[in-house]
């Protein structure tokens, strides 16, 4: 049977729409659920079926008022320093163990390499974890910077490496490092502004300046 191009358009709908439903991060829910929703109601509207446009013209409103409050409202970054033995922090790195390992493929926390080791808090809520060591050259490499899936937006790592900046620059860093482990931290990293050395490292220099 022949599958004429309205047809397609219901399916590709119903593919953004189910695919909307596998994300963990609300942003990217709302971003996708949006494309799907509009794909939705274009079709109920080019078959004539009212209620399908109608109902997923208002899922379009409700996505956008959603994304609007997200992206315009002010939120309050806070850093709780932690010691290497916190149990709490310990505790958070067991339990996130697994998607921590798909992001830093072979970490292992060593509480004696802590140089700083602070909670991500946004609205008081724990957003991450940060944990990194000094090297030589006042470099500042980075152990672990994870976030949970509910806040990955790019605003932890904005508030990190531009806010924190000065705090760095007091402590005597003069450069942030990382490792890109695996390709999903490495866009993260490119995307706050880490360049690749030529030995493969990200690396970020503290300017006072900025």
């Amino acid at each position: 049977m022949e599958i004429n191009i309205l047809q397609w358009i219901g399916y590709i709908a119903s593919v953004i729409i189910a695919l909307s439903m596998t994300m963990n991060s609300i942003v990217k829910f709302r971003w996708i659920n949006l494309a799907g929703a509009i794909t939705f109601s274009t079709y109920g509207f080019l078959i004539g079926a009212l209620p399908v446009g109608f109902l997923n013209g208002f899922i379009v409103c409700v996505d956008i008022y959603y994304l609007t409050v997200i992206y315009t409202k002010k939120e309050i970054f806070e850093i709780l320093e932690v010691r290497a033995e916190n149990k709490y922090m310990i505790r958070f790195l067991e339990f996130h163990s697994k998607e921590i390992q798909e992001y830093f493929p072979g970490f292992n926390y060593k509480p004696e390499m802590n140089t700083i080791s602070f909670f991500i808090l946004r609205n008081m809520a724990v957003a991450g974890l940060f944990l990194a060591h000094r090297e030589e050259n006042h470099i500042l490499k980075v152990g672990l910077d994870y976030v949970i899936p509910e806040y990955r937006d790019f605003k932890n790592g904005r508030y990190i490496y531009h806010r924190l900046r000065k705090k760095f620059i007091d402590d005597g860093f003069t450069k942030v490092m990382a490792s890109g482990n695996s390709d999903k931290y490495t866009k993260y990293l490119k995307k706050i502004g880490f360049i690749e050395n030529n030995e493969g490292l990200f690396v970020k220099v503290l300017d006072k300046t900025k």
